[in-house]
């Protein structure tokens, strides 16, 4: 997708409050890609990703910046949580398994992409088989109608999904699932495509609905349609050039090296990171990926540590240092009411569904902004994620007693049910500031 940077920060707006300097970095990081791409082989080679450090207290859209850049461009991406490798049982070359799994979700998005690619002939090879298995149901129905004329319904009625909910049992692939030769390093043998020259698929028979039928079917044609060899090159070459690696927590493995204690495995993961993210070739099932133009976003809250922390050669990998400032009055209220996906918004249509009409007046959704930010700078401040907890603080009666037939009911959250529902819980957390 070819956007400008200020096209790209504004997709970004449409989902998350505020951080223009952390947008900004990631919509040039992004755009520096498609420049890239547009240069000669010899020029490429040259150029690689400026990685990006966000420095920030947790809740206030780290994450949400990465995954939505990657799902604006259809990248690959993948977060991994940098404490992850130094629980006990560390061993160095687990690091690697942070591309190995990137490369699985490319191949999944790869997959996904052909799959839909060949998803019209599929469905024309699966409904002329579903038409012979409905068939002498149909028959049963209708004796006297010829079996041309019968065909032609049934392909009409799968067609506007009619015969969805009829049950019939259908023959379909037994895939079992693939050995892992040695845990955790993703190699993996699949005895059954090895075998599958010299034996034949098994396959079952199962009662279902058409619905099911058609959806399993459908699968199993499409992957007979699509080129595997084709769908792992292409997997391969996406990870490598449009990757996206979110490193979590990196300010947890940071800190001075001491003789003793965890410090030693901290920095021994930031030496095994380190080639990751310099640029090395990691082996996988599906063939060897480099990963000098995979874009490293790291990311943690460094209350404790620092950036300078790290390593200096990790430091020399991630150039770019961005700073995010804790959520406002303002930024909570704005969370609650701007992006498409609000709180507000996503409680209000899951209501809806047990027939309750729920809207909050402005009033109602100053005082949430206000409760959240003083719950924030009370107790620990986990960002955004307050508001979580205060939408199921206030809509816990509302929402245990919908669900019924009772007719539609409009429910309008005010200043005052706010104030009631949340002002003893905000009262015992300011209390316990003066409790020893």
């Amino acid at each position: 997708m070819n956007l400008t940077p200020k096209q790209i920060v504004n997709e970004l707006n449409r989902y998350i409050i505020g951080q223009e300097e952390a947008k900004k970095a990631v919509a040039i990081a992004l755009r520096t890609r498609y420049r890239r791409s547009r240069l000669s082989d010899e020029l490429k080679d040259e150029i690689t990703p400026k990685n990006i450090i966000m420095k920030g207290p947790t809740g206030v859209g780290k994450t949400e910046i990465a995954r939505r850049l990657a799902k604006l461009v259809k990248a690959p991406f993948l977060k991994v949580e940098a404490t992850k490798y130094t629980e006990v049982g560390y061993v160095g070359r687990d690091v690697e398994s942070m591309v190995r799994d990137l490369v699985e979700v490319s191949v999944r998005l790869v997959r996904e992409e052909k799959m839909k690619e060949v998803e019209g002939k599929a469905k024309q090879v699966v409904d002329k088989r579903l038409c012979e298995v409905l068939l002498p149901i149909y028959r049963t129905s209708k004796p006297d109608t010829p079996d041309t004329i019968l065909r032609s319904q049934i392909l009409a009625d799968l067609e506007a999904g009619r015969a969805n909910e009829i049950m019939i049992e259908i023959e379909i692939e037994d895939t079992p699932r693939p050995i892992e030769v040695i845990p955790g390093t993703g190699a993996e043998i699949d005895l059954s495509g090895m075998l599958g020259g010299f034996f034949p698929r098994r396959k079952k028979r199962k009662k279902m609905s058409v619905r099911q039928a058609r959806e399993i079917l459908i699968n199993e044609e499409s992957g007979k349609l699509i080129d595997n060899d084709s769908v792992n090159s292409e997997a391969i070459k996406r990870a490598e050039q449009n990757g996206i690696i979110f490193i979590d927590e990196i300010d947890k493995i940071a800190g001075k090296s001491s003789t003793t204690g965890p410090d030693v495995s901290r920095e021994g993961v930031q030496r095994d990171i380190l080639p990751i993210v310099e640029g090395c070739t990691v082996s996988t099932k599906y063939g060897n990926i480099k990963t000098d133009y995979i874009l490293f976003i790291a990311a943690g809250a460094f209350h404790v540590s620092k950036v300078e922390d790290l390593i200096p050669e990790l430091q020399g990998r991630f150039p770019i240092i961005v700073e995010l400032s804790p959520l406002t009055k303002q930024d909570f209220y704005n969370i609650l009411t701007v992006p498409e996906n609000a709180l507000t918004k996503q409680y209000a249509t899951l209501l809806k569904v047990d027939n309750v009409n729920l809207s909050f007046t402005e009033e109602a959704l100053l005082a949430m902004a206000e409760i959240a930010e003083e719950m924030n700078e009370s107790s620990e401040n986990i960002g955004a994620r307050r508001l979580h907890t205060i939408m199921e603080l206030l809509l816990e009666d509302i929402s245990y007693n919908a669900g019924g037939d009772h007719p539609i009911v409009d429910i309008t959250i005010d200043k005052d049910f706010v104030l009631e529902k949340l002002g003893k819980s905000l009262k015992n957390r300011n209390l316990k500031k003066f409790i020893i």
